[in-house]
């Protein structure tokens, strides 16, 4: 037979690869049949006499459930915004308001503004480098400033 006293092994193997798998492909299933793998691993710690075909059926089914535990429990959890901020993965839309120094002149309506360590551009009247600017729209990766007085 298959069933040996170290199969758990190969179990926590499989679960390691499929885990690894996600890591460098993510998309979240993956995951959840690695845990579903691991557990299957301790379950042959707990009784190694489990044939394979048992083995094989409780993976499927700890695969399904585990999936589907993530799908319907777990993920409405983890896309669930804060009440009202519609811009949670727009970047530029939560920088309005904010105020930035120009790193580069704004010429015929061109700049660049520095925001944190890095330049984003900006659009906006004509104003020399070292200005204070304010966001007041985003147009694509194009921060809209005016200038503060």
């Amino acid at each position: 037979m298959f069933a040996s006293t170290a199969t758990h092994y190969l179990w926590w193997i499989l679960a390691l690869v499929l885990i690894a798998m996600e890591v460098m492909l993510p998309g979240y299933f993956m995951l959840w049949i690695g845990i579903a793998a691991a557990i299957t691993g301790v379950l042959m710690l707990v009784w190694p006499e489990l044939s394979l075909l048992s083995q094989s059926i409780a993976f499927v089914v700890l695969a399904f459930l585990s999936c589907a535990a993530y799908w319907y429990l777990l993920r409405p959890k983890l896309q669930r915004a804060e009440p009202g901020d519609t811009r949670l993965n727009r970047r530029g839309e939560q920088k309005i308001g904010q105020r930035y120094v120009l790193a580069e002149a704004i010429v015929n309506g061109r700049g660049k503004a520095r925001v944190g360590d890095g330049l984003w551009l900006v659009s906006g009247p004509d104003l020399p480098e070292g200005s204070t600017v304010e966001v007041i729209a985003v147009d694509g990766n194009t921060l809209k400033v005016r200038p503060v007085a």
